[in-house]
């Protein structure tokens, strides 16, 4: 039984926090706004929907699996904080990322109308996620035109960043492609609002650069040094930051179109 001394304080404190908690949760969800109207137009009652979109938040450690190669999921995880990655494992463990995910990104929407997914999605640092029934985005979906133009665009858009990175990994030189690959970042943090004049620091490793883009950890480290001695980019142990995006950008030649960034794209 619970009393009216210093317990029953410490039961308030605690409600408070997790009502704490739970608001900061909620206003994360700010980058899932910011992404989609990056690509489509939301009205403003399908915004104020989207705040009440109802899930489940889950804390979850680096190296954590949202979503299994052949898994039947019944909801997907929308990235509050953190970083994650797509991929495919070969069955001696061989990894193939696929795609890097930020704020705002729902990894594994695909899995709302494909029964067995056929990729994993995994946390690369400690990630906090907003688990969302398949049944709650049935229903926004079918309820909301704008809402599933929004969400039907974020899937084909994908397919587009697809084709270039085949093109990145076929044709062009390890210069090439990590440039292009810091390219897309900051476009992609700039659209949620967590680059500034493109310039951003991302938990980058290079094992899982190298992983991305077919490259060596040896490959990766040499052009990462040539990039810090160009003055393009800061490394670190375990992320990199960039600071010359023109720089960059000349490297490979960016053109980022295929993100489809602007209502009108």
């Amino acid at each position: 039984m619970i009393g009216t001394g210093s317990g029953s304080r410490y039961v308030e404190e605690a409600c408070m926090a997790q009502a704490h908690v739970e608001v900061f949760h909620s206003e994360k969800k700010i980058f899932l706004m910011r992404k989609l109207k990056s690509i489509s137009e939301i009205l403003p009652e399908d915004e104020d929907i989207l705040w009440r979109l109802p899930m489940a938040i889950e804390q979850h450690p680096a190296g954590y699996d949202l979503a299994r190669d052949h898994q039947h999921p019944d909801g997907c995880h929308l990235i509050l904080d953190g970083f994650a990655c797509r991929h495919k494992s070969l069955a001696d463990g061989q990894r193939q990322i696929l795609s890097f995910h930020t704020p705002g990104d729902i990894p594994d929407l695909q899995g709302l109308h494909f029964k067995t997914m056929d990729f994993g999605v995994t946390t690369l640092i400690p990630t906090t996620v907003g688990y969302i029934s398949h049944t709650s985005l049935y229903d926004l979906t079918r309820h909301r035109l704008g809402l599933a133009h929004a969400f039907w665009r974020d899937i084909i858009t994908d397919g587009a960043i697809f084709r270039v990175w085949i093109l990145n990994i076929g044709r062009r030189t390890a210069h090439e492609r990590i440039a292009h690959l810091l390219c897309e970042m900051a476009m992609r943090f700039e659209a949620v609002g967590l680059a500034k004049n493109r310039s951003y620091e991302a938990p980058l490793a290079q094992v899982d650069i190298g992983d991305a883009l077919g490259l060596s950890a040896v490959q990766v480290n040499r052009v990462l040094q040539d990039f810090s001695r160009g003055c393009l980019v800061i490394t670190k142990a375990d992320s990199l930051e960039v600071i010359d995006f023109k720089g960059l950008a000349q490297i490979c030649d960016f053109d980022p179109s295929y993100l489809h960034l602007g209502r009108s794209a």
